[in-house]
């Protein structure tokens, strides 16, 4: 009788990061499904859209995350729904503040706004619309533009969790999009980890971050994206951002993507 032991097959971690020269419907499933760890999409907008939009931001005041939770701090233009929760609900002044926004960013690329060629882009590939997703009937600010230069910590974004009810519809996933309108010469990595929120995890937070030995010996999604790179990436998993090594900036076009149960995506900040 054999006494040979047959290894199982390894298991795979399905969290490799891709680069693609086109977005497609896939992508965005399997993102969804928990089976990639990143998509990268080198040109998702040209070299001339993005000079044409950090020329006209620089007549756009940029405001800032709460510098009392978020540090270092993050430089933006729009509103985070997050920063102005309270009450089971959003405050007057986020409605405020979105309207002011868009409106600010309407028109930064040659007179259009560049949320509407990226969500253009992203409805073509996933063949059906990309709404607004709203609370209350009201559509959310979706599209911010910020500048992490010295790095974002270690946290997760997941608005069902946080934010139970304050959208009107129910993603059954959550993607980030960044859309990189200029970039440093060295670092700005993003990395995302296979490891989501537990309970237990608040024991080790300090403000809006968590400690990174949470995701020790965890697979790891790193890209390092060029200018005009779309970066997708499911922010329920903890990520963070490396700092800007050597000059330059990294500012990006960015905004929550929901795939929901019936066809369009929806889309917030």
């Amino acid at each position: 009788m054999s006494t040979t032991v047959i290894a199982a097959p390894a298991v795979p971690t399905l969290f490799d990061s891709e680069t693609a020269d086109h977005l497609t419907a896939d992508h965005l499933t399997r993102l969804a499904a928990g089976s990639v760890g990143s998509v990268r999409i080198p040109d998702f907008f040209g070299v001339d859209q993005c000079m044409e939009i950090m020329r006209a931001l620089e007549t756009c005041e940029m405001g800032s995350y709460d510098e009392q939770l978020v540090q270092p701090r993050i430089a933006k233009l729009g509103p985070a729904a997050y920063d102005f929760y309270g009450e089971g609900g959003l405050r007057r002044e986020y409605w405020e503040h979105a309207a002011q926004s868009a409106a600010a960013r309407s028109g930064l690329l040659h007179g259009e706004d560049p949320l509407d060629a990226a969500t253009g882009l992203i409805a073509a590939a996933w063949g059906d619309r990309v709404d607004p997703a709203t609370s209350g009937g009201r559509p959310l600010f979706a599209g911010m533009i910020r500048e992490i230069n010295n790095g974002a910590r270690m946290h997760f974004d997941e608005v069902i969790r946080e934010f139970n009810g304050v959208l009107d519809q129910q993603p059954i996933a959550q993607i980030a999009f960044n859309c990189h309108l200029s970039t440093g010469l060295e670092g700005g990595e993003a990395v995302a980890y296979r490891r989501r929120w537990h309970p237990g995890d608040e024991e080790h937070r300090d403000g809006y971050g968590y400690d990174r030995s949470l995701v020790a010996g965890e697979p790891a999604a790193s890209v390092r994206a060029g200018l005009g790179d779309a970066v997708f990436f499911d922010p329920r998993n903890y990520h963070l951002v490396r700092p800007v090594q050597g000059g330059g900036r990294r500012v990006t076009l960015s905004f929550f993507i929901g795939v929901t149960a019936r066809g369009p995506l929806v889309v917030w900040s």
